[in-house]
């Protein structure tokens, strides 16, 4: 875990002691997917071409209209995926969604709008399906949004995200998968992230939240009892 004396610093590992193990299949990136060809194969036993990759979306519904919404999908493709487009705000019902999910290999949650992503698994009990299916081995992906909410709160990222796009969202836990809040693209890379930004959000929320800060070249990887992180460029 990082705090904001630590920005900018690299920690080759974190200890298990300190973040709550509660999957064993776990892949956390902040941009990079260089980490994701090797997590699958170890994880699925399959080329890529023959994975059942799941691929949620609702991270970037607010975005649809724009050309970089797909950027993601297509980096999956040129991989040599063939993702299968899941969004969880149109799925009728929890039935459903679990009947979705055992159809899968893996499940990968782009990035985009955290609080859009948390309100629409929330609904219909959606989110407890998810942690049942990972919890019992379901391989998880999460890129930007899609790791920040497997961790304990969403809130930190409040300065990086529209908390107003979700309006109805009132509880911000995490799918809880570990007992951290995750900060992505920390090494402030981005031009909608720079480093003010993030010693900002160290600032305000280091205080009352466990906070990993994740570069955009990195991943936490949790597997059975090791949490790690990892390259991912």
């Amino acid at each position: 875990m990082t705090h904001g004396s630590d920005i900018g610093r690299r920690a080759p590992s974190v200890s298990p002691n300190r973040l709550k193990l509660t999957v064993v299949n776990l892949l956390l990136l902040s941009w990079g997917a260089g980490a994701l060809p090797r997590f699958l194969a170890e994880h699925t036993g399959k080329a890529p071409a023959e994975i059942r990759l799941g691929y949620l979306n609702d991270a970037m519904l607010p975005y649809e209209d724009a050309e970089f919404t797909e950027i993601d999908r297509y980096r999956l493709i040129d991989f040599g995926y063939a993702p299968e487009t899941i969004t969880a705000r149109d799925i009728p019902s929890a039935t459903a969604f679990a009947e979705i999910l055992d159809g899968l290999d893996a499940l990968y949650v782009c990035g985009g709008e955290t609080f859009v992503l948390l309100d629409n698994l929330r609904r219909d009990g959606l989110a407890d399906v998810l942690v049942e299916k990972v919890r019992a081995g379901l391989p998880y992906i999460g890129l930007s949004a899609g790791a920040v909410i497997a961790g304990a709160s969403i809130e930190p990222v409040s300065t990086m995200d529209d908390p107003a796009t979700a309006p109805d969202l009132t509880d911000y836990r995490g799918l809880e998968f570990v007992d951290t809040s995750i900060i992505p693209h920390a090494d402030g890379r981005i031009e909608l992230f720079p480093p003010e930004l993030i010693a900002e959000t160290v600032r305000i929320y280091a205080p009352r939240f466990d906070l990993t800060l994740l570069h955009d070249d990195q991943a936490l990887l949790v597997n059975d009892d090791a949490t790690v992180l990892v390259e991912s460029r």
